[in-house]
């Protein structure tokens, strides 16, 4: 889930998450640490690095999204530990190991820097990115974030702290784990990492965020598990909600509100998302004086 918002999806047998109709140009796996983490690569021009959600993988967090996006750039997604393609190691899940895991596999692939799509945890790993290695994100879009716990529904995550694996088994991202993981009967060791990483979670404080130089695109459905009181108090501390018709213009950043839209949902909303994030990313950045 979000910067401090990691449940991973809401278990939900409705969804149905097509395959990708794009066909990478190229896939396999980058050596991060002790990790061998899987990637694919997807049309050409200015990178983008797709972060997916927890319990997801490339497929059920960004099948849908990925032949649009690679239209005009070349798209990246990568499977992060214990999930997907890319096996488990000996070492805890974090958000911030898994940051430091995107800032090597940019240096790994050459690029100096590169714009962020996260989704839900994937969101959050975005954020501690961004956060930690700032020179190597131009943009960033997240979708399904907050920056505290306080941003979730009250009580929402009490319940999703309960939550056993079983109660995952024939989800969409379940289905996907059993179709592709190199050990599919890794899912309950995935689980329990998870739940560890999310008893971890810290709060980022308001002047935190108020650092972060790169514009960023902020997605949030309607009904979302982040509140929308949340997305625009996270949107106003990355210098949001001004008035644009002024000389000094729209702020860097953007807020998309998706009508019609649960935390679930979202991954279906190509016809809304695509342009939106491509609209954003092909916008001038502004420079940043002192």
């Amino acid at each position: 889930m979000g910067a401090q918002v990691n449940a991973g999806p809401i278990v939900s047998r409705s969804i149905k998450v097509r395959n990708v109709s794009t066909k990478p140009v190229a896939s396999g796996y980058l050596p991060v640490g002790d990790l061998q983490m899987y990637h694919e690569v997807y049309g050409e021009g200015n990178p983008l690095v797709l972060l997916h959600g927890a319990f997801s993988a490339i497929g059920t967090s960004f099948g849908k999204l990925i032949p649009g996006l690679a239209e005009k750039r070349q798209v990246i997604g990568l499977e992060m530990q214990a999930h997907g393609r890319t096996a488990d190691i000996d070492r805890p899940l974090t958000l911030e190991a898994l940051a430091d895991d995107v800032a090597v596999v940019l240096d790994h692939l050459g690029l100096e820097n590169a714009d962020l799509f996260g989704y839900s945890t994937g969101g959050s790993v975005a954020l501690h990115a961004t956060l930690r290695h700032p020179e190597k994100v131009r943009k960033l879009v997240m979708a399904s974030v907050g920056y505290t716990l306080g941003g979730i529904h009250p009580g929402l995550m009490d319940g999703l702290g309960e939550m056993e694996p079983e109660m995952m088994f024939g989800s969409p991202w379940h289905d996907e784990y059993l179709e592709i993981a190199p050990r599919p009967e890794d899912f309950a060791t995935l689980f329990a990492k998870k739940a560890e990483m999310d008893r971890g979670i810290k709060d980022f404080a308001p002047e935190t965020i108020e650092t972060i130089e790169s514009p960023v695109l902020l997605i949030i459905g309607d009904s979302d598990l982040i509140t929308l009181e949340h997305a625009v108090e996270f949107f106003r501390l990355l210098g949001g909600g001004v008035f644009g018709d002024t000389p000094a213009g729209l702020a860097a950043s953007r807020l998309a509100i998706l009508p019609g839209t649960s935390h679930v949902t979202m991954v279906n909303q190509t016809d809304l998302i695509v342009p939106m994030v491509n609209s954003f990313l092909d916008a001038e950045v502004p420079s940043i004086s002192g």
